[in-house]
C-alpha cells in the first residue's frame, strides 16, 4: 500500500480494487535515523568539494505544520545529488518535496530502534514526528505491498517495539493504511478479521497509553468504499472511540473536497470524531479512469498537493499531511520500480506539475 494499493473503489470479491494504496517501507535505518542527532541540520551537503551542494532543509514553522522534516530523506539526498551535477532545475523542483515534512513509514527489523530514532531526532528540533504503522498480518491481500507480520504475536511483539521507541516523546501514528477498508470490500478473507480487529483495538490501546501519541486510524478515501456508513462499524470494531480519529486518502490521488465532503459524513456517524487527509499527491485529482484497473498505480500527469499543515480552516480537519512519500512508488505498474523505492522521475512528475 505504501505506494500501491488502494483504491477508487473496491467492488466484490474477484473484481480488480480500483485504486488501493501503498507500497513498502522506505525508511531509513535504525543507525541512520539516530544519526540525525549529531547534526545534520548544517547548511550543506558537505561534499567533497567539487560540484555544487544542496542546502539541508529547515524545519517549517511550527505554527502551521509542528511536524518533522527529516534532513536526510530521500527527496534530500536526491537533490543534493542532482545539484552536485549541474541540474540546478531539477534540484529545485526535488527541493519542494525535502522541503517538506513526510510520514516516516517504520520497518520490519529494528521497530523500537527507528521509532526512537525519528521521535528522539524530531523532539531535538522541537517538532513531532510522523509515523506509519503498516505490518498488519495478509496485508494487502497479496498484492504490490504484501507482506506483514507473520502472525498475531509477532505483530504484538513489533508494535511493542514501536511502543518502546515512541516513549513520552510527540508523535502523530498513522495506523495501518488499508487494514480496515480491506476487510470491508472483502479482499482480506473472512477467517482473519476476527483478529485484525483485536489487533488494532489493541494497538490503538497501546499507543494512546502513551503520554504524546495521537492515533488515527484508516479509512479508505471516497472512490474505494463509496458509502461512509459502510466504515462505520469496522471503525468502532477498531477502537476508533480510543484514537484520535481516522485518515483519508493514504497514497490515493482524491481531492482533498471530496475528501473533506466524505470524512465529515463519516464523522457524523462515529461520534464527531475528528480526521486527516493525505494530500501528498493530490494536486491534480485522481487520473481519469477509462478501461485501466489499475489508475490508481503510477498514474501520470499527477502532481502534489496542499502541503502539510495543521491550518485547515476546517474545525474537523486535524490536519494535511503527506503520508504517502512523494516520489516513491506505487508497484511494478508503468514502468514503476518496486512498491516504496524511490522513483525520481516520478517525484519530478509530481513537482513540475504542482500548481
Amino acid at each position: 500500500m505504501y505506494g500501491n494499493v488502494r483504491g477508487s473503489g473496491g467492488g466484490p470479491p474477484g473484481e480488480p480494487r480500483a485504486g488501493r494504496r501503498r507500497g513498502a517501507f522506505g525508511t531509513a535505518s535504525a543507525l541512520g535515523a539516530l544519526l540525525l542527532l549529531s547534526g545534520c541540520f548544517s547548511s550543506s551537503d558537505g561534499g567533497e568539494g567539487d560540484g555544487e551542494t544542496a542546502s539541508k532543509p529547515s524545519q517549517q514553522p511550527k505554527s502551521t505544520v509542528p511536524y518533522w522534516v527529516n534532513p536526510d530523506g530521500k527527496a534530500v539526498r536526491q537533490a543534493a545529488a542532482y545539484a552536485k551535477d549541474g541540474k540546478s532545475a531539477e534540484a529545485d523542483l526535488i527541493g519542494r518535496i525535502a522541503e517538506q515534512p513526510v510520514a516516516e513509514w517504520i520497518g520490519v527489523e529494528d521497530p523500537q530502534g527507528e521509532a526512537r530514532g525519528f521521535t528522539e531526532a524530531a523532539a531535538k528540533a522541537d517538532r513531532e514526528a510522523l509515523l506509519v504503522l503498516y505490518n498488519i498480518p495478509h496485508r494487502d491481500c497479496g498484492s504490490y505491498s504484501k507482506g506483514g507480520a507473520a502472525d498475531g504475536n509477532a505483530y504484538r511483539a513489533w508494535l511493542d517495539g514501536v511502543v518502546k521507541g515512541i516513549g513520552d516523546r510527540a508523535t502523530t501514528v498513522v495506523l495501518e493504511p488499508d487494514a480496515l477498508p480491506h476487510i470491508e470490500d472483502k479482499c482480506t478473507p473472512e477467517q482473519f478479521h476476527e483478529e485484525r480487529y483485536a489487533l488494532l483495538t489493541e494497538a490503538v490501546g497501546k499507543l494512546k497509553a502513551l503520554p504524546h501519541t495521537k492515533v488515527y486510524l484508516d479509512a479508505g478515501n471516497p472512490h474505494w468504499i463509496k458509502d461512509p456508513g459502510r466504515m462505520v462499524e469496522p471503525l468502532k470494531r477498531a477502537g476508533i472511540d480510543k484514537a484520535d480519529g481516522f485518515a483519508l486518502n493514504i497514497s490515493n490521488y482524491q481531492t482533498t473536497e471530496e475528501n473533506k465532503k466524505y470524512g465529515k459524513q463519516l464523522s457524523a456517524m462515529v461520534g464527531g470524531k475528528h480526521f486527516v487527509i493525505d494530500t501528498s499527491r493530490n494536486g491534480n485529482g485522481p487520473a481519469p479512469g477509462g478501461d485501466d484497473p489499475e489508475n490508481w498505480c503510477n498514474p501520470r500527469g499527477r502532481a502534489l498537493g496542499a502541503t502539510p499543515t495543521t491550518r485547515t480552516g476546517d474545525p474537523l480537519v486535524d490536519a494535511y499531511l503527506w503520508i504517502k512519500r512523494p516520489g516513491e512508488s506505487d508497484g511494478t505498474c508503468k514502468g514503476g520500480p518496486k512498491a516504496g523505492e524511490w522513483w525520481p522521475s516520478y517525484a519530478l512528475e509530481l513537482a513540475r506539475n504542482a500548481k
